[in-house]
């Protein structure tokens, strides 16, 4: 202890501690003029039981108990997709552990529901709280609770004293942004939050599913911050849909939809169609490869469209990236019974989770999707997409392409973001090789 300390301390015969005998605070010995003169400040013994306090404190708030088992060494980065899928999982791993050990700056961890986000939070929590270091991690939702509960007559603290417990911790965890009821208090208190951990460079994580163009601007701004924040984003499939069946899915009966089975109908159209179908294939497969930018596969009706759309789409998920395909007619339908009492989904989440699949696979984009409504859904998802960047196929007939809304028809005649292929092929003959359409459910494949 500093030599500047007090001898004088008013403590008992059973004190203990050799500097304030058990008083908790001692007087500094500084001169008149001096603002800490005359005044209590806390014993190094009261200031460790202040921490222990704290520490406490906020490993109850951080309700970690069931996320206990969410270690560094439980985060599993094989068997979960292709090779590279695997190594960006490592990468991601060795990224929280190196922060958990040093936390400094800002790490954001971005990325589908179930590909791993939480648990590396959460790993992160458990790392330091098991060295009895401080730290809160909370779900943002349960974050905002637990700031209003404050404001009940029987709440222990104020409103003041847990918002600064909060904000001034030496580690946040904030699990899930984005999925909170964006009311303009909680939009105000988390920016308010994020942007003093901001300007005092106070170590934070957050783990979400949101697009940074979706959030509040100011949140955004400080979130999308290369000199002080780390994104990481993981695109790997979602854990929790592997059960003892680990197929592909609403593509599982329609597996035999590949580039492999895809027919040039040699013999049943003349020679260069023929050939221009197998250019076709080439083309798509090569997208399939490597997805970025849009492919809109544009013909008549039974000519391979939906067969090679499936194909990408099967190739994808193999490859352990998620997607998600879905015919249009049903894509709406979903988004509607959204609004059915009971829905075990809420509008938002079945709306984001396609706009924000990694892969949107959108089928037969007909006619039937005219009304106001649909068009200004279709027009948002795709919208969004177009302006992330973000990996699409769509199929669409030449006649629906002619009454597609001019939103949408500028969107996807932009060469620099969307290829066009016409195929030009007859209908097929006879048995046509596979459904026409898959009749498929609006959910990430595993």
């Amino acid at each position: 202890m500093s030599s500047d300390i007090a001898s004088e301390a008013n403590g008992t015969e059973k004190d203990t501690c050799p500097i304030c005998h058990g008083a908790g605070f001692v007087r500094l010995n500084v001169p008149v003029g001096d603002p800490r003169f005359g005044k209590a400040i806390p014993c190094r013994c009261k200031r460790q039981t202040i921490r222990e306090g704290r520490i406490t404190s906020l490993r109850k708030a951080s309700n970690l108990q069931h996320l206990r088992k969410m270690t560094f060494e439980a985060f599993e980065t094989e068997g979960r997709g292709a090779p590279e899928v695997s190594v960006a999982l490592k990468e991601a791993l060795e990224s929280a552990r190196d922060f958990a050990a040093n936390p400094h700056d800002w790490i954001v961890f971005t990325g589908a529901y179930g590909c791993g986000k939480t648990h590396l939070a959460a790993a992160i929590a458990n790392y330091r709280v098991e060295r009895g270091l401080p730290v809160l991690f909370v779900v943002v939702p349960d974050l905002l609770d637990y700031l209003r509960a404050a404001y009940a007559p029987d709440s222990p603290v104020t409103y003041d004293e847990r918002f600064e417990q909060v904000r001034n911790v030496e580690l946040l965890i904030l699990d899930d942004l984005g999925t909170q009821n964006a009311t303009p208090w909680a939009t105000e208190k988390l920016y308010q939050l994020l942007n003093y951990r901001y300007n005092a460079e106070l170590p934070t994580v957050v783990t979400t599913n949101q697009a940074f163009e979706d959030m509040d601007p100011r949140l955004a701004s400080r979130l999308k911050d290369l000199t002080h924040v780390r994104t990481i984003p993981i695109y790997a499939r979602d854990f929790r849909g592997r059960g003892k069946d680990d197929t592909f899915g609403i593509l599982s009966q329609y597996n035999r939809l590949t580039f492999e089975s895809f027919s040039d109908r040699k013999g049943e159209v003349d020679p260069e169609c023929s050939k221009r179908l197998r250019q076709i294939a080439r083309r798509v497969q090569a997208y399939a490869e490597n997805p970025a930018n849009w492919l809109l596969l544009r013909g008549g009706h039974f000519v391979g469209k939906t067969h090679l759309a499936v194909a990408v789409a099967n190739k994808v998920v193999r490859s352990g990236k998620a997607v998600l395909f879905v015919v249009v007619a049903d894509l709406l339908d979903h988004l509607r019974a959204t609004f059915q009492p009971g829905s075990p989904v809420s509008y938002d989440q079945r709306f984001n989770e396609v706009r924000r699949a990694w892969l949107l696979v959108l089928d037969d984009m007909s006619t039937q999707s005219t009304t106001p409504w649909a068009q200004e859904k279709l027009f948002q998802i795709l919208n969004h997409r177009y302006w992330s960047g973000l990996p699409t196929v769509i199929t669409i007939s030449k006649t629906d392409w002619e009454r597609l809304d001019e939103r949408l028809k500028s969107r996807l005649s932009d060469a620099n973001v969307c290829e066009m292929i016409d195929i030009d092929a007859p209908s097929y003959h006879g048995t046509v090789p596979g459904p026409k359409s898959p009749r498929s459910t609006t959910r990430q494949l595993p």
